[in-house]
């Protein structure tokens, strides 16, 4: 990774904001899944899934430099989307996986509703969400850099 490779803050903020909105929407979309749907009120609901968005993007973010160190590359999802990419689903599945193992059944900090698919004893829901969203936000963020560099390009001539 050299200093001068295209803003390496940038596009870690970039790819922030991609996992905060989409999280944020996957978040709203499987609510209804957990009882704290079924139990809590409005507010406790608004607090909750905005606290799960935040985690979720910092688990985001932290896969995104994860994959940056192993490949040597802040620009790895124009570079190496292939690899990186694998590298940010293997690892948000894994902590995802013992997340919510510990705190279904050792804390008891949520629980799922009967509408939960299961896949050994794990809500399937929060794990399509890292099977799925990383790919979009790898995609998302290749277009939207692309799309900068040239705009970048159009005004240097």
């Amino acid at each position: 990774m050299t200093p001068g490779n295209g803003g390496g803050l940038a596009r870690a903020g970039l790819w922030s904001a991609l996992a905060l909105v989409l999280n944020l929407a996957w978040e709203i979309a499987h609510v209804r899944l957990y009882t704290i749907w079924e139990t809590a009120d409005g507010t406790t609901v608004a607090w909750s899934l905005l606290h799960c968005t935040l985690g979720d993007a910092a688990i985001a973010l932290t896969m995104y430099a994860l994959a940056g160190v192993v490949l040597w590359r802040v620009d790895w999802p124009a570079s190496r989307p292939w690899t990186g990419g694998v590298i940010v689903v293997i690892g948000a599945l894994a902590f995802t996986a013992w997340s919510e193992w510990y705190n279904v059944y050792r804390t008891a900090n949520w629980g799922y509703t009967a509408s939960m698919p299961m896949i050994f004893g794990i809500g399937l829901s929060p794990l399509l969400q890292w099977l799925i969203l990383p790919p979009v936000m790898v995609l998302a963020f290749r277009r939207l850099v692309a799309a900068a560099l040239r705009a970048r390009y159009r005004g240097t001539r």
